[in-house]
């Protein structure tokens, strides 16, 4: 048993890295509010314990994320660590995916990050301590078509928390962006597609490749999973947590090419101004 045991409050609790991180974090003696669409699913999977309590919360409903912090305080006393972990990918084209089907992902994969924040923070600015854990993920630092809403989404992720690590750096308050690359979770098998398809765009090629990588990803969650716990609440915890090999070089790859382009624009970008 670990004698520094925190309270965790994690989103997406149910399945892939969220139900990785409770069952660790039960093991090694810390309190854990737990939530899901449905809450069995994490019950079921993880059994009854008295250092959990498992919650189900629609994410992008901000009166039921408010109560379900609420409780958390309650049964727990505080919170010292906030998982934003919830979201999927919709795979498809721009033209593809429909006004409804980009609002449903923008809804779970940002703005339900945002009701956490905003109903955390009181607790974190009180107590002048707190951890946020925001999943980003490679995505999230360059494009991939028939995949732009979950890019979009994910450089949101990115950009939030971002700004939301300056403003609470004054309180103690620390802040990391979970960058996952590809790991064996049940992620690649249960993306939706956008309904309407378009054949020129060939969004089913991406939809086959996912397919067939399912089950054969090179990160292991465990590991990531031990990071996290590891660093929570260190003060040299890192803003940008880039986890696996292949999102380490998918970022260095980006970041390079756009340098190189940022330099053959140069004398273009200083010519706009004033004379």
């Amino acid at each position: 048993m670990e004698t520094n045991n925190k309270v965790w409050f994690i989103t997406g609790a149910s399945n892939g890295f969220g139900l990785t991180l409770v069952k660790q974090l039960l093991e090694h003696g810390h309190k854990i509010a737990a939530t899901s669409r449905d809450k069995t699913g994490i019950e079921e999977k993880t059994g009854k314990n008295p250092n959990l309590l498992a919650l189900t919360v629609d994410i992008t409903n901000e009166n039921e994320v408010r109560s379900a912090i609420e409780e958390t305080i309650t049964a727990f006393g505080k919170i010292d660590v906030a998982v934003n972990n919830a979201g999927y990918m919709l795979l498809g084209a721009q033209e593809e995916v429909s006004a409804k089907e980009f609002e449903q992902s923008m809804n779970v994969n940002v703005f339900a990050f945002q009701n956490a924040i905003r109903h955390v923070m009181p607790y974190f600015r009180k107590q002048q301590s707190g951890h946020f854990f925001n999943f980003a993920s490679s995505a999230g630092y360059s494009a991939d078509a028939c995949a732009g809403t979950y890019n979009a989404a994910k450089s949101a992720v990115i950009g939030l928390s971002e700004a939301l690590a300056l403003e609470v750096k004054p309180f103690n308050v620390k802040v990391t962006i979970v960058s996952p690359g590809l790991f064996r979770t049940n992620f690649l098998g249960a993306f939706p597609i956008a309904r309407h398809k378009i054949e020129a765009y060939g969004t089913q090629q991406l939809v086959d490749a996912m397919n067939k990588f399912n089950g054969h990803q090179p990160g292991n969650p465990d590991k990531l999973v031990k990071i996290l716990i590891d660093i929570a609440g260190k003060d040299n915890a890192p803003l940008h947590l880039l986890m696996g090999g292949d999102a380490y070089e998918r970022a260095v790859r980006y970041y390079k090419s756009q340098l190189e382009k940022l330099e053959q624009l140069k004398e273009l970008s200083f010519s706009t101004g004033f004379e």
